[in-house]
């Protein structure tokens, strides 16, 4: 593994190491709040190392403390209410919240390995957090025009109701990939508040909604989430990508 100091500092030893056909992949699980700009300084160490043959790809499961970041399509009416340092970063998307009980997941691996297609990638991630919610039996789904995965809620909040449980923004580098997802799991919702979440809305002046798996009743913690996400993670993701489009309603 590289010996950058950062990535020593920053990311906590790994818990597995994963042999797939791309290579070794480690498993890090941070137990305390990282702040966002370490982490980054970290994802940007570790990708140089993963392009240059000195490190090994990985895949990161942390928390942030409360905070907005703001993605390469960010409007600037889109933050209603700066309450959280807010942070610019060069992954796609929009405006998003990070903070306790949601989990992150950043995905550093090397896509010359596994085919140059981010938009397959950005699928295959979709289809990874489907898997993992079907664990706790909720079905997530994905929408043309909203990145993400959804939950239609039209059953219990109304016709056509539907709420955003994960977010992904992905950034690329030398087919090396970085940033990734965010996973509610139990966040204060009401910090949502802020932002038009990913820029979307249901109407002219009506953010779509956000959920969580205890929100939706699911009494779930983050290490459970974290065993969901390891037993769902599979070799569309980690082996070769393919030519597959996303799951569509």
């Amino acid at each position: 593994m590289s010996a950058l100091p950062v990535i020593e500092e920053t990311l906590p030893a790994p818990v597995e190491v994963l042999e797939t056909p791309a290579g070794p992949v480690e498993w890090l699980v941070s137990d305390s709040p990282v702040p966002y700009a370490a982490a980054l300084a970290a994802m940007e160490a570790r990708v140089a190392g993963i392009h240059d043959g000195r490190a090994r790809e990985a895949i990161w499961l942390l928390e942030h403390p409360a905070l907005y970041t703001a993605g390469t399509s960010a409007r600037d009416g889109d933050l209603l209410d700066p309450r959280f340092p807010v942070f610019r970063t060069g992954r796609g998307g929009q405006y998003t919240y990070h903070g306790p009980g949601q989990r992150i997941a950043y995905l550093m691996l090397d896509l010359n390995r596994r085919g140059r297609d981010v938009r397959a990638f950005v699928c295959r991630m979709e289809d990874w957090v489907i898997a993992a919610l079907a664990s706790f039996g909720i079905r997530g789904v994905i929408r043309d025009g909203r990145v993400g995965v959804w939950v239609d809620r039209s059953a219990s909040q109304g016709p056509g109701r539907e709420d955003k449980i994960a977010a992904i923004g992905v950034r690329v580098r030398r087919w090396v990939t970085f940033h990734g997802l965010s996973f509610n799991v139990e966040p204060d919702l009401t910090h949502y508040d802020g932002i038009v979440a990913c820029g979307i809305r249901q109407s002219e002046t009506e953010p779509f909604g956000v959920t969580s798996l205890v929100d939706l009743g699911i009494p779930a913690t983050l290490p459970d989430v974290d065993a969901a996400l390891r037993e769902a993670v599979g070799p569309a993701l980690l082996d070769r990508l393919g030519t597959g489009h996303c799951q569509q309603d």
